[in-house]
This record gives C-alpha cells, structure tokens and sequence, in this order.
C-alpha cells in the first residue's frame, strides 16, 4: 500500500514539491533567470516557468548580456573590445576576447642608443627593446707568456694543499708578484718563486701566447674561456718530460678594460692562481690544488680595489701549474675589450 503525505500550506513535501490548494491556481515565483509562474496542478505548485531571457554580465573584456534558460545562466557574451595598453616601448592596444585579453600590441618603434663603440639604433618589438645596432666591444683577448720548467725545480711536483699568502696584496713596481711565503710551504723560497714569471736561461723557457674569450650570450655580454684540459705548451719547450702532457708551467696573462659597473671576472682551475685589478691583489688561490673556484664583483670590491666608473684599469693573471695528474682553467667575464670594436 502506497501512502501519500500532504503537508500543510506553504509547506514542502519530502520530495522538495510545495504543494498548493486549489488546481488551476497561479502564482509569481522567481529564479536566477527572473520572474515567471507557477501552477497548481494535482494539488502541488509545478516548477517556476521563467521564459528564456538574456540577463547582463561581466568578465575581464568589460560588459555584456549571457542566457539564462530553466534557471541556468550561460556563458557571459561580451563583444570584442579593444583596449589601451602600455609595454616598456610605449602606448599600444590590444583585444580582449571571451574574457582573455590578448598581448599589447605596440608599432614597432625605435630610438637612438650608443655603445662605447659608437651610435646607433635600438629597435622595440614585441614590446621588448632589442639590441642596439652600434657595434659592441668584443671579448677581450689575454696577452700572456708561459714559461716552462722541469719536473725538478723546487717548486714543482712538492708539496700539496692551498696556500694563500704566497704573494702581496700588490704587484711589484716590474708588475710582478711580490713574494712572501704562504702559510702551507708548497714553495721553496723568494729566489725560486722569482723564476715563475720570469725568463730564466736554463731554469726555464717560455713563449708568448693568446687566450681569447667567447661570448656566451646573446646579448654578447658575458665571456669565456674554458678549457678542461689545459696544457698549451705539450710536446714543446723543455717537452712532456716522458708525460702524457707538459705539466710544469706558468703563465702571465694581462688585458685592459673600461669599468663602467656591474663587471664580475671568475676563475675556476687548479694549480695557483692570481688575479690582480688595478695591481691590486683581486683573487687569491695560491697553492698545489684541484679545481677551485673564486669570484670578484668590481663593484663590491671597487673601493678596496680603488676603482672609479669611467677609468680604465688592468688585469693580470697568474697561473701555475706544477703538479700531475689534471690542469683546468677557465675564465669567466663580463668585462669587455672597450679598444677594440666589432665592424
């Protein structure tokens, strides 16, 4: 047997139907959609009957209308607008379509731009500046002399470890590192350390060379050179000593540059390492060492390095290699050879 319940009036049944009095009956009702009717019929009110209509809405494109059918609102239809917009290259527009507004069109702009090689133009597209069309400084090139020596000087093939303090704070009034001694004894005295970085008939024998730096960006601002196996003088000189590679040598390298801010130099490699800015003592990675790694910010150090925007400087480097089994040397840059100019 089916039992039926009935509520009393304005109330639900179980089954969520008001139910009403009298069929035929009608009576407003609302819904999301808006107004419309309702009916009593078998003594129970039908769902609100709302024609379909179109109500106002929003989104991120601006104002617009969306259909609302048995209580259930559509999709916001706002027409296509064209808005103003702003990129660093200046005022634009753009459209805004089902509520995602579509990249800032800017005209393609330009303006006058110059580097320290001379003017030029810089285009913006795609609401970016690019490179400017002047030519740029181009990597600078290290002019160096490695000087070879045998396995049996006394500073070669010795003992291992870091050393820092080997040199001054200083470079010499010849532009030499100044000896005084270091804290781990992987050297053997001022008189053999006064050979490294300089030709000395039958100690050793040397020969000039170059290390150019690459760029490794597009912007063509940061340099390197990188060389994990860096034997330059194998099978010359006094020779590889019955070795895969020629492993006792030194080397001096030197550039100038234009400290216009912002410029690092990093060194990673093994053994000894000097870097000197201004003759100023920038790195220090003496000792017989696997690779290590130093970096120098010319701003930080500009005051302890005596640096001044605008001024141009040089840089000196010392390496030693004076140990088997590996020789790493990398250099790493964003100072540019301002003398010399793309054509």
């Amino acid at each position: 047997m089916l039992a039926v319940l009935l509520a009393g009036c304005g109330a639900k049944t179980p089954l969520e139907v008001e139910p009403c009095g009298t069929d035929g009956g009608l009576r407003e009702c609302t819904t999301v959609c808006g107004a419309g009717m309702q009916q009593c019929i078998d003594r129970l009110w039908t769902a609100c009957d709302v024609p379909p209509t179109r109500i106002a809405c929003s989104d991120r494109c601006g104002e617009g209308t969306q259909t609302c059918v048995d209580g259930v609102r559509g999709e916001c239809e706002v027409p296509p607008l064209t808005l103003l917009c702003e990129t660093e290259c200046g005022m634009g527009s753009q459209r805004c379509v089902d509520g995602e507004a579509e990249p800032c069109e800017v005209p393609v702009a330009e303006r006058p731009c110059s580097t320290e090689c001379g003017e030029g133009l810089q285009r913006c597209v795609d609401g970016r500046w690019g490179r400017c069309s002047a030519d740029v400084p181009l990597p600078p090139v290290l002019e160096g002399r490695v000087r070879d020596f045998s396995s049996s000087h006394p500073d070669f093939e010795g003992p291992i470890g870091r050393d820092p303090g080997i040199v001054a704070d200083r470079l010499g009034s010849d532009g030499k590192p100044v000896y005084v001694g270091g804290t781990e004894g992987t050297t053997s005295g001022r008189a053999n350390y006064d050979q490294w970085y300089r030709d000395t008939p039958g100690v050793n024998l040397g020969a000039d060379i170059e290390l150019p730096l690459e760029p490794i960006d597009e912007e063509a601002s940061f340099f390197v050179f990188d060389d994990p196996d860096f034997f330059p003088i194998d099978r010359s000189l006094l020779g590889n000593e019955g070795r895969d590679h020629n492993f006792h040598f030194t080397l001096e390298a030197s550039a100038t540059f234009l400290y216009q801010g912002g410029e690092i130099f990093r060194f990673r490699g093994d053994d000894d390492v000097w870097v000197f800015i201004n003759r100023r003592l920038a790195i220090d990675l003496g000792g017989v060492h696997s690779r290590l790694e130093a970096t120098v910010d010319l701003d930080d150090a500009a005051d302890e390095l005596g640096l001044v925007l605008g001024e141009r400087y040089e840089i000196h480097l010392f390496f030693a290699e004076r140990h088997t089994d590996q020789s790493t040397f990398t250099i790493e840059t964003s100072i540019a050879d301002t003398l010399r100019c793309e054509e």
